[in-house]
């Protein structure tokens, strides 16, 4: 009889324990911030070139790719049964300290000069939106030129009734999660019905292409002065609204007391308590409302408003704003972005730690469709740039929008500035709402090119 160890492969890290994986990534995130703030010597050349967040993400990345710690693993037992196992630092990340992070950095938010940004960062979001419509097709034409096994239907055995193996179908999940986010990549899943089974690779490939774009944007931050001068980008408007939340910022300034802390903690956590509140009976009030639709495409467009993220990310943001308009706005000069900006800092660290650096390796053919798929949503991003003179900001906001969903898009931003978490997170709840009908038409092209 075969050893059913060799059919499971042990991937348990060398550290399982969370609290000890929370305190390690406070370590780094300490020590990135110890370096980065050196006037002199090597860090300083280092830090001119790679940006701090960015460095937030990497490391992480490889303490999971050393095998140190790990998002989740499998663990053989002696009878040889494997015993799943997994980290909650990411869902803990993007459950509170994010809805926390965005009330406080929206706290102190000039709503109207962020719409004085103008058209340019809706243009450069349905720019990123058409890039991954017309980017999966394009990357099967290419691929199947180059590999054509690669698009061939895998085999499986005694596939489920319903269930299909297409490639194609498989990518529809992708061009779900690019454009909208998890609940428009499930929508794609019921919709095209492609095997379950066999689903894990494509959330791969999603991981580690979305992870490394966003990897890229983030390197691209430290070099945006360079970027906007190369696209002759107008930034005045974002420099207008950066000064306004600073000059604010410098007004209220103040050594915060416990009780300003204490403020900002029910602020903060508060905002978090009433958003899982509310999200916990609109996710149900509309699953009921779109499950009683008739079954189709009308029905899987709605998913995304039984996502109880959603809804957490829409009320969170909405109080944000509601609070900006109350003397609770002050509370920006006893820390309220900087605590925020603590919280993101976490997130991304978590983000990180779910970024196998090798997987690269294991699914060469499936990476390379992401990686052709991504590089056409990012020349098209780049090309609309240079033609409307968008800054950098626009560009990378428009495409985390996308990619990333609520839970990377306000990172991106607020790397530029505390002040413009906000315009990642409403772009980003934005792309909730067409994420299922642009990944239905990207899917139909992708048909089409696999089986021309």
């Amino acid at each position: 009889m075969q050893d059913p160890t060799e059919l499971l492969k042990d991937t348990t890290p060398f550290i399982t324990n969370d609290t000890i994986v929370f305190g390690l990534l406070m370590i780094c995130l300490g020590f990135i911030f110890y370096t980065s703030t050196k006037k002199e010597g090597f860090w300083t050349k280092f830090y001119k070139i790679v940006p701090a967040l960015f460095m937030a993400y990497i490391i992480p990345a490889l303490l999971t790719t050393s095998g140190l710690i790990a998002p989740e693993w499998l663990t053989i037992n002696d009878a040889g049964e494997g015993i799943e196992g997994g980290s909650n630092l990411y869902n803990m990340s993007k459950n509170y300290l994010l809805p926390a992070a965005l009330v406080l950095m929206t706290l102190s938010i000039d709503l109207k000069a962020v719409f004085s940004l103008g058209p340019k960062a809706l243009i450069m979001f349905f720019t990123g939106t058409v890039g991954i419509i017309i980017g999966g097709p394009i990357a099967i034409l290419i691929i199947s030129a180059i590999s054509p096994e690669t698009l061939a239907t895998p085999l499986f055995p005694t596939p489920g009734i319903g269930e299909f193996n297409d490639v194609w179908r498989g990518l529809s999940t992708l061009s779900g999660s690019w454009i909208g986010g998890g609940a428009n990549q499930t929508a794609m899943l019921e919709v095209y019905g492609y095997n379950q089974k066999l689903y894990g690779g494509m959330v791969f490939v999603d991981i580690v292409v979305a992870n490394i774009w966003m990897a890229i944007l983030l390197i691209g931050i430290g070099k945006s002065a360079k970027i906007d001068k190369w696209l002759g980008a107008d930034t005045t408007a974002i420099e207008s609204l950066k000064q306004k939340v600073s000059t604010y910022s410098k007004k209220v300034e103040r050594n915060p007391s416990l009780t300003d802390l204490m403020i900002l903690v029910a602020i903060a956590f508060g905002t978090v308590s009433f958003a899982h509140f509310g999200a916990g009976y609109l996710s149900v009030f509309f699953s009921d409302f779109v499950m009683g639709l008739e079954a189709g495409i009308a029905r899987n467009m709605f998913t995304f408003l039984g996502s109880s993220f959603f809804w957490m990310i829409s009320i969170t943001t909405l109080i944000g704003i509601l609070l900006s308009f109350t003397k609770l706005k002050s509370y920006e000069g006893a820390g309220a972005s900087k605590f925020g900006s603590v919280f993101i800092y976490i997130l991304v660290a978590s983000i990180g730690m779910k970024m196998d650096l090798m997987l690269i390796f294991d699914n060469p053919g499936l990476i390379a469709i992401g990686v052709v798929w991504m590089m056409v949503h990012a020349l098209l991003l780049i090309g609309v740039a240079k033609l409307i003179k968008a800054p950098y900001f626009f560009l990378a906001v428009g495409s985390q929008a996308n990619v990333g969903g609520a839970a990377s898009a306000p990172i991106v931003a607020s790397a530029f500035h505390p002040s413009l978490a906000t315009v990642g997170v409403l772009l980003a709840v934005f792309g909730y709402a067409i994420g299922t009908i642009g990944a239905i038409l990207c899917t139909v092209l992708m048909q089409l090119a696999a089986v021309s």
